[in-house]
């Protein structure tokens, strides 16, 4: 529909549509209910304030959600301090793990820790296993055996080759079968060896030639008691520990990297003096308000939303009957408040995580990465929707129009933009990767271009490329990267900016101008009637007197 055209018919248009009912109703009634019904869609849109003064009712949504940011706020801190206890410990002992059972090992990067002779991998695989065996003279933590039906949980090593294999550079043939085979051997931890040394008791050998990983699997246990003076109940922890030779490249360099899976549990019998559950009661009762709370603005967001749908209905049939026209769905989607889905969503996160964490407070449940995730995009999505307050304020509101206004068209761009964007990842993936540590992977590549778009590193890359990449890639990669710095930063990168830019003009154009910008609004700016007018004390018309004018008037 064209801004200039006035959005009221004619008076013969209007007896043109009324000629449909049974008797024409008076024009003075029929423009009454236009005017009521103009009058309940401007007090929808309105913001709390302004509808506290135009009916009196108090914003309680309002005040509920600026309570609710403050508990789940409260709630976060809180749970982030145990989660960060909980992985300090596990990053600890994954340290202490590394220099009980890896020979030599220093505070370095596991990466670069490789072995490279036959004595130096026998001697590393006995290591390991005589640090298993006299753990207990050795390590200064409250670290234990596994134990199951009381006996413990043996070492295993592991070894994983090809079925059959010979190989003979010298000649230049081979013949292997690439069938892999697995044979792993057991270590008690009481057992015990003469001084004549592991070897002669384990009957342990390596085909170095058949070789692709030894793998030497532990479990270990202990309490984690820092959370003590945090007054929370101690976890136990069972560490599963794998500490992995890998030889699958037979480069003649065997590289040693250790993993650590952790599982968490409620130990079974404890007891800490000079405490009681209170403080858990605290923490347990505080989570329940807190899933309260959402509870209820949950139930207040859901009935604003379908309440907006139900009168997105109305003025749709509204529009038909008295204009003969249709809504279009940019103004049917006005009537949905996306604030409210974002809150709906927000809320559903932190019920779900509050719930989660009284069952890891009552040690029934250790979920601490999905409760983190869950808590954590609740509160995300909970400041972010501190901007529809501050919306409230011309100046911040332009702001978030310009960031819906330019939302399509940053989305097309983007898409667009991607596809040079992929077409330049794969390309040094392939071309750059065998001689570039940053193009390694098709993960690394993303990482590494995405960082040159901001100005990140960039002499770093241009110098890291290998003198023994050749003449030839060298030449390609200056021209690779000189193209890509140049087209993203000083034209992709720029028209992005632009497009934003330029919504933001419009926005600040039209809200000076003050001019509608769409038919519903057009349609809103007919009434007059300001919010301390009184005119929005009287009682709601009818809906089913907005939606045909012949069954009003019939």
């Amino acid at each position: 529909m064209d801004e200039s055209e006035p959005l009221l018919a004619s008076r013969s248009e209007e007896r043109r549509l009324n000629g449909h009912c049974s008797s024409a109703p008076p024009r003075t009634l029929q423009s009454k209910v236009v005017e009521d019904f103009r009058r309940r869609l401007k007090y929808f849109f309105m913001n709390p304030c302004e509808k506290y003064t135009a009916r009196g009712r108090k914003p309680w949504k309002l005040m509920l959600q600026v309570f609710k940011i403050a508990i789940i706020t409260a709630q976060l801190v809180s749970f982030g301090l145990s989660n960060e206890m909980m992985v300090t410990f596990k990053d600890e002992n994954l340290m202490t793990f590394k220099h009980l059972f890896l020979k030599g090992y220093k505070d370095q990067r596991l990466g670069s820790y490789a072995l490279y002779t036959k004595e130096d991998v026998y001697d590393h695989v006995y290591y390991i296993i005589n640090g298993y065996i006299n753990l207990q003279n050795l390590t200064v933590g409250n670290l234990a055996y596994e134990s199951v039906d009381g006996q413990y949980t043996p070492l295993s090593v592991c070894q994983e080759f090809y079925r059959y294999s010979s190989i003979d550079p010298e000649t230049e043939t081979f013949d292997i079968d690439p069938h892999i085979d697995k044979d792993c051997i057991s270590i008690y931890p009481v057992q015990a060896f003469d001084g004549s040394g592991l070897g002669a008791h384990l009957n342990f050998s390596i085909d170095f030639k058949r070789l692709l990983s030894v793998n030497i699997y532990l479990t270990l246990k202990t309490i984690n008691l820092q959370t003590v003076r945090h007054h929370e109940l101690p976890d136990c922890y069972d560490f599963n520990i794998m500490i992995k030779f890998e030889n699958r490249a037979h480069s003649g360099k065997i590289k040693v990297d250790v993993e650590n899976d952790v599982r968490i549990y409620e130990c079974r019998d404890w007891n800490v003096e000079g405490t009681s559950g209170k403080n858990d009661y605290l923490l347990l009762s505080f989570d329940s308000v807190v899933i309260l709370a959402c509870f209820l603005s949950l139930i207040l967001c859901t009935r604003s939303v379908i309440n907006g749908l139900q009168l997105q209905f109305e003025f749709n049939t509204f529009f038909q009957a008295y204009y003969n026209k249709s809504v279009s769905w940019s103004d049917r989607m006005e009537f949905v408040n996306g604030w409210y889905i974002l809150i709906i969503v927000s809320d559903i996160l932190t019920i779900a995580g509050s719930g989660l964490k009284i069952g890891i407070q009552t040690k029934y449940l250790t979920n601490y990465d999905v409760c983190s995730i869950l808590l954590g995009t609740a509160t995300l999505l909970v400041w972010v929707g501190v901007i529809r307050y501050l919306g409230f304020f011309k100046k911040y509101n332009v702001l978030i129009l310009t960031l819906r206004g330019a939302f399509p068209n940053v989305i097309r761009f983007c898409c667009c933009a991607a596809m040079i964007y992929l077409g330049y990842c794969f390309c040094g993936w392939i071309v750059l990767g065998p001689y570039h540590d940053k193009f390694r992977t098709l993960a690394k590549v993303t990482e590494c271009l995405f960082s040159l778009i901001n100005g990140d590193d960039m002499y770093a890359t241009f110098l890291h490329l290998r003198n023994e990449a050749g003449y030839m890639v060298w030449l390609f990669s200056r021209i690779y990267l000189y193209s890509f710095i140049s087209l993203f930063i000083y034209m992709v990168l720029s028209l992005f900016i632009a497009l934003i830019t330029d919504t933001y003009e419009t926005i600040k154009h039209s809200q000076q101008e003050k001019v509608p910008v769409s038919q519903l609004q057009v349609f809103i700016a007919e009434c007059r009637d300001q919010p301390e007018s009184g005119r929005y004390q009287t009682e709601e018309e009818s809906a089913a007197c907005c939606l045909s004018p012949c069954y009003c008037f019939g």
